[in-house]
């Protein structure tokens, strides 16, 4: 069980260690690790080495340490995708394997705030539809939704409540969104999301904020996210210029 067995420094391969033991099985997924006490005697180094390479595991997110319970393998993403590529969490869900479903929270008609009317471009007497929802995948709740959008560009009477809104936009009112303005914001513990996630108090969140575009540069639809973040990973390819 050493790990004295090549020349690197100890720590780099007790981080090596452990990511094939969680790779292989060894440790599965929000299972506890032993001790500092056993781990160290099982991988043959100090506790002061074991302490390193559990700090790093803890900022590349392999692992999750509980004060005064213990270290926990995190949970694999069950969703990645590329931020480049603008889809729906409802396509988001399906490409992963996973069925995608819909807790529907509320809606209701709501006059522009002093930043919507800057986003929407429009006037402080235009009304907005604002719909609050839950998307889960295997009946698991992994996003919630805010979404804004000007009640001119919807058809009366139509069905939202379980439905894409990049969907319904395109299929119902003929509006294509072609892009989306994103900012991304980690947050911690959410007083009010994160229990409607049903997140372990550690679990963080990732925020997307995102201003949707139709073809003709026209704002259409704001959206919040809030993305587990044990369950999502984003990544963005970057060119050199």
């Amino acid at each position: 069980m050493s790990v004295k067995s090549d020349h690197r420094h100890l720590y780099l391969q007790v981080i090596d260690r452990i990511k094939k033991d969680i790779e292989q099985g060894v440790y599965k997924e929000k299972e506890k690790l032993p001790s500092e006490f056993e781990l160290a005697k099982q991988l043959g180094v100090s506790r002061a080495t074991l302490r390193e390479a559990l700090r790093v595991l803890e900022e590349e997110n392999v692992i999750i340490r509980r004060h005064g319970v213990g270290t926990f393998v995190s949970s694999r993403p069950m969703f990645t995708s590329g931020i480049e590529q603008l889809s729906s969490v409802t396509e988001m869900i399906r490409q992963a394997g996973r069925k995608p479903g819909t807790i529907f929270l509320s809606s209701s008609i709501q006059k522009p705030t002093e930043d919507d009317i800057k986003r929407f471009q429009c006037d402080k007497e235009e009304d907005l539809l604002v719909v609050e929802r839950v998307r889960t995948a295997n009946n698991e709740p992994v996003v919630y939704c805010i979404d804004k959008v000007p009640c001119k560009y919807l058809p009366k009477g139509i069905a939202y409540e379980n439905e894409s809104l990049l969907e319904i936009l395109h299929n119902e009112a003929n509006r294509y969104i072609a892009y989306a303005v994103t900012h991304i914001e980690p947050l911690g513990y959410h007083e009010k999301v994160s229990p409607i996630l049903q997140c372990e108090p550690e679990t963080a969140l990732l925020v997307l904020k995102q201003m949707h575009f139709d073809e003709n540069d026209e704002p259409i639809l704001y959206s919040i996210d809030y993305f587990k973040s044990d369950k999502f990973s984003f990544h963005v390819l970057r060119k050199r210029v």
